[in-house]
This record gives C-alpha cells, structure tokens and sequence, in this order.
C-alpha cells in the first residue's frame, strides 16, 4: 500500500519513502532536484519519479540498492528503469528480483535504450 498521500510535503515524501535511509534518502532528494531534466516528458517532473517508487511499494534500503546495485549508482539508468516500467517493458515483479539479485534477471542497458526510442528527448548517457 502507497506511503505517500495528497496532502504531504516534499519533505514528508522524503521522509516517509527513503525509511531513514541516507543512501535512499541522496538518491530521492537527486531524483527530485535532476528529474526533470533526466526525464522531461514526465508530467510531474522528479516528484513523479518518487511517485513511481511508492506506487511499486519500493522504500529505503531497497531505493537503495536499485541504484547501487541494478543501477550503478547511475540515476538516468534509475530513471531509465522506473520509466521502462511505465511504458511495459518491464514489470514490478522484474524490478523487485533485480534488486534481490543484484540486478540479475534486467538489461538495464537495452531497458534505457527501449526508452530513449519511445522519448527521445530522455537524457542521454554522459
């Protein structure tokens, strides 16, 4: 069940999907700040990225190793997958064993590629 409600600040939304995690905490609060520009077809800009971690019940240390472990620590790849989700690529179920598996099981490469075809404004790689 979502954490986050309506009526919740930014801070509030910090606070309730990163569970008192500092690595979970960085990437969200990045995720608010650089989302936007990662991903600008996103309606709600990096609040929709974080949005999409409580819709898929994703919270704190599990941000985490999304990013560090199936990610490499590389938010447009991060966004990239939350994104890939959304548009069917992949499903909850792919992205919670990924990150039980240290990423085994998803592409995250081809899942950034599938996503830079359909967006082709989506950041690109640095």
């Amino acid at each position: 069940m979502s954490k986050i409600q309506l009526t919740d600040s930014v801070f509030d939304v910090l606070k309730k999907v990163s569970e008192g995690n500092p690595g979970a905490l960085n990437v969200c609060m990045r995720l608010i700040r650089e989302g936007e520009y990662i991903d600008p077809d996103n309606i709600m800009g990096g609040i929709g990225i974080v949005l999409s971690l409580d819709g898929m019940e994703i919270y704190g240390s599990r941000i985490w190793m999304l990013y560090k472990d199936v990610c490499k620590e590389d938010l447009v790849d991060m966004v990239a997958e939350l994104r890939s989700r959304q548009l069917g690529f992949v499903s909850d179920n792919d992205i919670n064993i990924a990150i039980d598996n240290y990423g085994k099981g998803i592409d995250v490469a081809e899942c950034y590629k599938k996503v830079k075809s359909k967006l082709p404004k989506f950041a690109d790689h640095n």
